[in-house]
């Protein structure tokens, strides 16, 4: 990769980063379709680097409201989900293995991916914008919490977001969360499902083919977004972080079409 390369790789991390800390969608689900869209490395490749920079922005985040007495994770919840969360992990990466090795062609996977974040985004998206008028549940429980988190896992592992804008919406509507609320309880989720994540891949010797230099610079630009992101949010009002995420939605439902589009017809 060129040096231009990685500084667009460790640019984009940092802004989806930002984001991601002061919505609490981790960052992956802007950083997935948009280093698709540049095309350069593999889809496993950017599936790995994009884990790798949500986990270290997530921990960051995580520890650092915990440790200033900021945290707003109501662990009796988000424990449990979180712990489903690590295992629908494993399973969601051992998913996209298995239909990686199924399809004769890489581009098809990419496809699967992009087609799956623009429609899961799309019915976020709705729900973002008709949610002042959905009635929310209040789900208790360490059982059901933990099949929550595990459908969470699967879905964000396979898709190789980290989680993103699908525990919101979950945490919006099945435990009637506020919106800083749920972006610090999401962050928490997508800590211990990438822990999961990238210990499976370590484990099963499935590291794709990276550049130290790439993972270095995402990781750097995860952590530093997440600091500025953590800055961010103090001062935003939830409505603030509603229209953010609102404009996020959108423009990722665009680029995961045209990624669609590209990988099958390109």
């Amino acid at each position: 990769m060129s040096l231009v390369q990685l500084l667009l790789f460790g640019i984009v991390s940092f802004f989806a980063s930002v984001a991601g800390a002061i919505c609490g969608i981790g960052g992956g689900v802007i950083i997935k379709p948009t280093l698709d869209l540049f095309g350069w490395v593999s889809v496993s490749t950017i599936s790995f680097l994009s884990g790798c920079t949500v986990l270290s922005m997530s921990c960051y985040s995580v520890v650092r409201n915990m440790l200033g007495g900021e945290s707003k994770v109501k662990l009796a919840t988000g424990t449990p989900l979180a712990i489903g969360a690590a295992v629908g992990g494993i399973v969601g990466k051992q998913l996209f293995s298995a239909i990686k090795a199924a399809a004769p062609h890489p581009e098809q996977v990419g496809s699967v991916q992009s087609a799956c974040l623009a429609l899961v985004t799309l019915g976020t998206l709705l729900y973002t914008v008709n949610k002042k008028s959905i009635r929310t549940k209040n789900v208790s429980g360490a059982a059901p919490c933990v099949i929550i988190g595990l459908i969470l896992g699967i879905m964000s592992s396979f898709l190789g977001i980290g989680g993103g804008p699908i525990n919101l919406v979950v945490l919006f509507y099945f435990f009637s969360m506020d919106t800083k609320t749920a972006a610090q309880n999401s962050l928490y989720i997508i800590l211990f499902s990438q822990i999961a994540s990238l210990i499976t891949t370590l484990a099963t010797r499935t590291v794709p083919e990276f550049e130290i230099a790439a993972l270095a610079l995402m990781v750097i630009g995860g952590i530093c977004g997440g600091m500025a992101g953590r800055a961010f949010n103090k001062k935003l009002s939830g409505a603030a972080v509603d229209k953010l995420f609102t404009g996020l939605m959108v423009v990722i439902i665009i680029i995961s079409a045209y990624n669609t589009w590209q990988y099958l017809f390109a």
